[in-house]
């Protein structure tokens, strides 16, 4: 199902060169860049995409989507920190950008100082999974074989410092449980392990896996965040199921330059928050399964800051080294 909703809305999206481009805002003004941390095609740079065709109807200004994947995010990160603070270089911010300030030791950029937060865009959740023959039929059932036995509860996510394995580390930690978090190359290769029975449950984002649990070929245990998914409204969350006051969610946004001028965020904000009214692209967004939320850039620079803390905590409880 995800995959059919993605295909529509990147034949809708993916135009020549990654531009946005309406009639009346070619001529009406410079373009603006939009740097993404992930290839095309993908939930984050669809996210992009969709949000700044509309911003630039608003703004009668061409936005151009400009790909730029690798490192965990500091590459397109780097290349927004340095840009000039004009107003006309946007970054896709995402938890990502919160994860490596905490996981590397040095960065090429001050994640707070650089960077000037703008708005949220959209949350996502995230679910703890199990095979549909795995003797785990409930949140309880899993949490009691870990705490009887010690070390033996294997749990997949994608690879060391992604926002899934990073949440699997928080869960291990909140529930007092020993587990072992095993890492893989992609979705893929998780949800292979916990068919064939090498690991025992998985965290994972909603959205690629929705169709594959409303299928029964996997089952949820628990969604991950503070209130259930919509997605998946008859999944227990894990604070309902055992882990109390749990509760964490994926999340993107948009940032600028840091230095960038005030008027010029207020004026990105403004445009950002109306497209992120208009029916069509929460519609869009709700069928990449994200729940639109925009922000001020004071809430949005909060946010960040908080989730600094938050996954350098995790990192560190979890003996991951710093990079």
């Amino acid at each position: 199902m995800f995959s059919s909703i993605l295909a529509r809305v990147v034949l809708s999206l993916l135009v020549i060169s990654g531009a946005v481009l309406p009639a009346q805002a070619q001529s009406t003004g410079r373009s603006i860049r939009f740097v993404v941390p992930f290839g095309p095609g993908g939930a984050g740079d669809l996210t992009a995409r969709i949000v700044a065709q509309k911003m630039s109807e608003f703004m009668g200004q061409p936005i151009v989507i400009d790909n730029k994947p690798g490192a965990g995010g500091v590459v397109a990160t780097n290349a927004v920190a340095k840009a000039p603070p004009d107003g006309l270089t946007l970054l896709l911010m995402t938890n990502s950008v919160a994860v490596t300030a905490s996981m590397f030791k040095s960065l090429p950029y001050d994640t707070l100082k650089d960077l000037a937060p703008i708005t949220t865009l959209a949350y996502f959740d995230m679910v703890m999974v199990t095979s549909p023959n795995s003797k785990f039929k409930s949140l309880p059932d899993l949490l009691a074989y870990a705490r009887a036995n010690p070390g033996r509860l294997n749990i997949g996510s994608i690879n060391v410092g992604s926002t899934q394995n990073l949440v699997a580390q928080m869960f291990k930690s909140s529930a007092g449980i020993d587990a072992q978090i095993v890492p893989f190359n992609g979705t893929p290769a998780v949800v292979i392990a916990l068919r064939s029975g090498d690991i025992d449950a998985a965290v994972e984002v909603v959205a690629p896996i929705v169709g594959q649990i409303k299928g029964k070929a996997l089952h949820a245990l628990a969604i991950l965040g503070d209130v259930r998914s919509p997605d998946l409204p008859e999944v227990p969350t894990a604070a309902e199921n055992g882990v109390p006051n749990f509760g964490v969610r994926g999340w993107n946004g948009m940032g600028a330059p840091g230095g960038t001028p005030p008027t010029l965020i207020s004026k990105l904000n403004h445009a950002a928050n109306a497209a992120l009214s208009s029916p069509e692209v929460k519609k869009s967004l709700m069928d990449l399964s994200l729940d639109v939320r925009g922000s001020t850039p004071e809430q949005m620079a909060a946010l960040l800051q908080t989730e600094i803390q938050r996954w350098s905590q995790v990192i560190e409880k979890a003996g991951i080294p710093r990079q």
